[in-house]
């Protein structure tokens, strides 16, 4: 930054805390006063396996997110996305919306990162999958300043999503390259697949970004969506796009030793 890659907005810094621990998404509907709690979602955000390599828009994402428990969900909408919406209302400018906090899970607790006022991609698609209600009817209701009578019915499934990206990204890709084996992918069971980045021309499917593909599954358990979905992956014949092969694991390490017997 000292060396000019920005510019003016280099000239200076901000060191802040440096935050240890693991991240995690918490979503929440408010019309200004109301506030109705949504889900959690990891995301994945570095391009390869392991969490290594630069940074992306996101490879994969899931939800329930095992590490932002119920009572951590409780502090955060205690500590973090109520004192927000009370004092935007409190200075004239009150928030209606979606609220996304971006959450580091420290030794000391939640702390909050950033805010999005927006769903989050791949967040949202694994949040759709879950969500037995119409969203609309919550947009609408969050609106009118309504949701104080408002509730939401979710699945208790996981869901999980992965990005199949062109090669070459988050760096220089090339576009336009032949994606086949969308429709036989998307007979298994419990799949659901979202494109980012793609155009039907005669006849073909086509790539035309870089996360061009969000194959979504889901299960019982996070294990359980993870298969469906690299299962639908093997099916999909795309030479010209990748994919991490490990989109959900720290959720199940946490599903294998709850599942592990005591000694």
């Amino acid at each position: 930054m000292f060396g000019g890659a920005f510019g003016a907005a280099g000239s200076e810094v901000v060191i802040e805390e440096f935050l240890r621990g693991e991240e995690a998404s918490f979503f929440a509907l408010t019309d200004g006063e109301h506030i109705l709690p949504l889900a959690s979602a990891q995301d994945h955000k570095r391009v390869f396996d392991g969490d290594e390599g630069p940074n992306t828009g996101g490879m994969g994402a899931y939800s329930p997110a095992p590490v932002l428990t119920p009572a951590l969900e409780r502090e955060v909408m205690a500590r973090i996305i109520r004192p927000t919406v009370d004092a935007l209302r409190a200075r004239g400018t009150p928030y209606q919306g979606v609220l996304y906090a971006g959450l580091m899970i420290t030794n000391e607790g939640p702390k909050l990162i950033e805010y999005n006022c927006r769903f989050g991609d791949p967040e949202c698609q694994v949040l759709v999958l879950r969500l037995k209600s119409d969203l609309l009817s919550a947009l609408m209701a969050a609106r009118d300043g309504m949701l104080g009578n408002f509730d939401l019915r979710w699945f208790n499934d996981a869901a999980l999503t992965v990005v199949m990206a062109a090669n070459g990204y988050p760096g220089p890709y090339q576009k336009g390259s032949e994606i086949k084996g969308l429709a036989d992918a998307a007979r298994v069971e419990g799949v659901e697949i979202f494109h980012a980045a793609t155009e039907a021309r005669d006849g073909r499917i086509l790539s035309t970004g870089g996360r061009v593909l969000n194959v979504c599954a889901v299960g019982r358990t996070v294990r359980e969506a993870q298969a469906r979905a690299y299962e639908a992956i093997a099916r999909i014949d795309w030479p010209g796009g990748f994919c991490r092969k490990d989109i959900g694991w720290r959720a199940i390490a946490r599903e294998a030793a709850a599942d592990k017997p005591l000694p």
